[in-house]
């Protein structure tokens, strides 16, 4: 994995950089001490670390916008970052660059009842969402499983999804508006709190940017009522493949499940063994699905699914009989990536988008690609809107490991894109899949998009070496076609 070569001139001005961010973030929001620094080296992607040349916290929207302004104006490159919980590399450090830690920005600024919506900080907390509202019987939607750790504005760049995204939708579906600092310091806003807004949707545009556009401040996020009624079908299965199936079956029949996600043996074991949530260990995968609305609604569903899970070979089928026991299925479920945790010295997380009804197709290519490559993967799969999540296990003590492993989730990614999906569907590109992205488009699609990152930071000094595999200057694309000789990007240290 590669990053942009270092200014060596930015570099020599560091004490300078430091002096006019401590000017800026007077206390103890400016971080310079080497062991300091050590904690913003990563993200969740940990294979790969860079100390950044310096980290702030700023505390004001005023007080980036100068950060942002000055560094405009001399060169410096700033690396947006939230709680760090990006698995693709997307809060990844650069040598000559400011980290701009966003974790003092962590209150909620207001609850609207009547537009059913809620105004918070970037530094937020998912779940403090849900927290703040749920004494009403609301909640916010989308749930990724690190959803107590993950803040809402990391969720917003990389468009987060969670176990619920298949009835209720992605982060960008439940967003209303935003504030955001563009690179030369200015303050604007897209959205607001109604459900349309006029003109270009510039909100849509800004939500999964990966921190390449601006530097968010503020975000408006929908909430939705509690529903009537919620249950869900605990379904183990004797295969993968039969699993997959009913997963297609499921939403073929005209199904919506609020939620749909799949485990496959390894997984199911590490979760239960974690979180002692009841799951079957005698199956190969299991499926759980939930359903919820009015009462009589829920109560056909539920058999409905049961006969479809039936059909497509089940071995057993569980339905919650309180919320207590809904809840414990989900705690596995939560729980299933640090749980897998514990059956290896290190896992790579790998997140790519198929089509349903290659579900099942594509999980025996996986299980053939692990004795290809001798290393072990648990599946866990938001598996109703066919986003997966390979768990490839490995040892990066191990000489060659961690290339297998890099080598290995490439080849996942490519069949995603082969089979008529997509690179990711909620982890973003970042590094991690940044030089995979010509499998999926070509030189005229990359450049288009590298246009509309030039519109908004046109000397590239935002989150440099993210999603973007080759280099260019914005006047070059201004032609349509760009080719050859391309500079390429330097080496990220490994760890």
């Amino acid at each position: 994995m590669k990053m942009p070569e270092p200014d060596a001139g930015v570099i020599a001005r560091r004490d300078e950089i430091i002096a006019t961010m401590r000017e800026i973030v007077p206390g103890e929001g400016v971080i310079v001490d080497e062991d300091e620094l050590r904690v913003y080296e990563c993200d969740a992607l940990s294979a790969y670390r860079q100390l950044p040349l310096i980290v702030v916290l700023p505390e004001t929207v005023e007080q980036i916008s100068r950060i942002l302004r000055y560094c405009d104006a001399t060169g410096v490159k700033v690396v947006p970052r939230g709680a760090g919980t990006s698995l693709s590399g997307g809060a990844l450090p650069v040598a000559d660059g400011i980290t701009l830690a966003l974790g003092k920005f962590n209150k909620i600024l207001e609850i609207d009842w009547d537009n059913r919506c809620v105004v918070t900080q970037p530094g937020v907390t998912n779940a403090r969402l849900t927290e703040a509202v749920q004494h009403r019987g609301f909640y916010y939607a989308p749930d990724p499983s690190s959803q107590i750790a993950c803040s809402i504005g990391g969720n917003v760049a990389e468009n987060a999804g969670g176990v619920h995204s298949l009835k209720y939708g992605l982060t960008a579906n439940n967003l209303l508006g935003l504030q955001m600092v563009m690179m030369n310091g200015e303050v604007v806003r897209f959205g607001g709190r109604h459900l349309d807004s006029e003109a270009y949707d510039l909100l849509g545009l800004a939500t999964g940017s990966e921190g390449l556009l601006g530097v968010i401040t503020e975000i408006t996020v929908r909430i939705v009522q509690k529903p009537e009624n919620t249950r869900a079908l605990l379904i183990g299965f004797p295969s993968n493949e039969s699993a997959g199936e009913c997963v297609a079956a499921v939403i073929a029949a005209g199904i919506i499940p609020a939620g749909m996600e799949m485990m496959d043996k390894l997984a199911t074991k590490a979760a239960e063994a974690f979180a002692h949530a009841g799951y079957p260990l005698d199956v190969e995968a299991i499926l759980i699905v939930e359903l919820d609305g009015p009462q009589a609604e829920v109560d056909h569903l539920i058999a409905r699914v049961g006969e479809i899970a039936n059909a497509c070979g089940a071995v057993s089928v569980r339905t919650s009989q309180s919320e207590e026991e809904r809840m414990g299925f989900w705690a596995g479920r939560k729980a299933a990536f640090p749980a897998v945790g514990r059956l290896a010295p290190d896992y790579m997380c790998m997140d790519g988008t198929i089509p349903r009804h290659r579900l099942a197709e594509v999980l025996s290519a996986i299980r053939q690609m692990t004795g290809r490559y001798g290393l072990d993967v648990a599946n866990v799969f938001h598996a109703g809107d066919g986003n997966l999540h390979p768990l490839i296990l490995f040892d990066a003590n191990n000489p060659g490991e961690l290339e297998r492993a890099e080598d290995f989730g490439a080849d996942i990614l490519r069949l995603c894109v082969e089979v008529g999906g997509v690179l990711t569907g909620e982890h973003g590109v970042g590094v991690e899949k940044r030089d995979l992205m010509d499998t999926m488009f070509d030189e005229t699609d990359l450049a288009h998009q590298e246009r509309v990152k030039c519109a908004f930071d046109p000397k590239a000094l935002l989150n440099p070496g993210k999603v973007f595999p080759t280099l260019h200057n914005c006047a070059e694309l201004g032609r349509v076609h760009v080719s050859g000789g391309q500079p390429r990007f330097p080496d990220i240290p490994r760890f």
